[in-house]
């Protein structure tokens, strides 16, 4: 890629170690010697006057100095993505790359869609998902790893900032063959007089309901707890209990009405936002906006059709 060639070969390897945290494994994604790795380090750590890494036994560590110079690092070669990005345009190209950390009823319920109509409309653009929890996603946008964190109820934290947020109501999910499938809402008191399918206290749904629990002075307790959404529904579908869920990642059991999904009420209703998140100081590249807008257009609507239905 262009950008890869706006900077000093240094700059590019401080940041290939600083993401493996290894000379070696760096040297080895980069394809280049050990030594030539090694070399450019030692050379910018003479040029700062200070150390930038701790050498350890196995491998190595960031200084505070080089904390320092990882967040000027990253600054620098996502904007210098931004600029590859933008001359491409200048040349009419449509090209890039996108990398996106998501939590997993959005990679499963609206990535794919999303991914299409973004390549049918620039097929040279490369996109990397990662299915990754709503707590873990401000460190991924934090170090640079990603471009885009999209996940539920997510903090916006200094350096970060919300491009888009969309609101979806927490329910019960069930068998639809159960007692409580009928109703329009379901009370969380009702909720806790069954056998429970619960996400783990760090999933952010538990999070959510944490002071509802407190006010009702109960800590639920489940028959079966997991992080994974794909086994919760398998597990609800099977009738071994209920669940707590958006509607996210149901897709395909909602529309084969092998699930059914009834607001929750905890006093009003409960409702997750959806945001999507980037990092604060750098200008969005022309592929990582076009990704932004068509996501954004999909949470638009999904939240529209909700609130009809």
């Amino acid at each position: 890629m262009r950008f890869a060639r706006l900077h000093s070969s240094a700059v590019l390897y401080f940041d290939a170690v600083r993401r493996f945290g290894s000379i070696r494994e760096a040297a080895r994604r980069l394809n280049v010697a050990s030594s030539a790795v090694n070399r450019q380090i030692l050379r910018l750590e003479q040029d700062i006057g200070l150390p930038l890494f701790e050498r350890l036994a196995t491998g190595v560590r960031l200084t505070a100095a080089g904390e320092a110079f990882a967040r000027h690092t990253i600054v620098v070669l996502q904007d210098a993505e931004r600029l590859s990005a933008e001359l491409d345009q200048l040349v009419g190209v449509h090209s890039g790359h996108v990398t996106v950390a998501a939590a997993e009823g959005i990679c499963t319920s609206v990535m794919p869609g999303v991914i299409a109509a973004l390549r049918s409309k620039a097929p040279r653009i490369t996109v990397s998902l990662r299915r990754t929890e709503s707590l873990h996603i401000e460190q991924a946008l934090t170090v640079g790893d990603v471009d885009l964190g999209v996940g539920f109820d997510l903090p916006v934290s200094v350096g970060l900032r919300r491009l888009f947020a969309a609101e979806f109501a927490v329910g019960v999910i069930m068998h639809p063959g159960h007692e409580l499938a009928g109703q329009s809402s379901i009370p969380l008191s009702a909720f806790l007089g069954y056998p429970l399918i619960l996400p783990e206290d760090a999933v952010s749904i538990m999070q959510l309901l944490a002071p509802a629990f407190l006010r009702l002075n109960v800590r639920p307790v489940a028959s079966v707890s997991s992080n994974s959404i794909d086994a919760i529904r398998s597990l609800v579908e099977m009738k071994v209990g209920i669940g707590l869920q958006t509607r996210f990642g149901l897709d395909h059991s909602l529309a084969n009405r092998s699930i059914a999904h009834v607001p929750l009420d905890a006093g009003g209703p409960v409702v997750s936002t959806v945001s999507i998140l980037s990092r604060a100081q750098r200008a969005l590249p022309a592929p990582v906006d076009m990704f932004v807008q068509l996501l954004s257009d999909d949470l638009r609507l999904r939240q529209q059709v909700e609130r009809l239905a």
